[in-house]
């Protein structure tokens, strides 16, 4: 075979190469493409699973926390009757006090 033809088809062997280059590099970036929107979707119905879990555990747990509330309201409530009934006892206890108090700051003046 001549030199000139060698040659050439060394040429058309190279552009043919550089072709097939091009074509893989763009089925690469389709891939690549594909491979970004399905990871965004499973990204996105992830999330959608999750914020659906979120609110189904919430609503499970709301008579839990309604139970809950009430009790710390119970308390409180029972607590807030025990110490007016404390400052009731002792109320006839303080103004004695106060009285005596006051009538030895009299009596010292005098």
């Amino acid at each position: 075979m001549p030199r000139p033809e060698v040659l050439e088809r060394i040429k058309d062997a190279e552009r043919e190469a550089e072709r097939t280059i091009e074509e893989a590099e763009r089925e690469r970036e389709r891939i690549l493409e594909e491979a970004r929107e399905e990871a965004e979707e499973v990204r996105q119905a992830a999330e959608e699973e999750a914020e659906e879990v979120r609110k189904r555990r919430l609503e499970e747990a709301e008579p839990e926390i309604a139970a809950e509330r009430e009790d710390v309201l119970d308390g409180g409530e029972r607590e807030r009757e025990r110490l007016v009934v404390a400052a009731d006892d002792r109320g006839d206890d303080v103004v004695e006090y106060v009285l005596e108090r006051f009538e030895e700051a009299v009596h010292a003046q005098t």
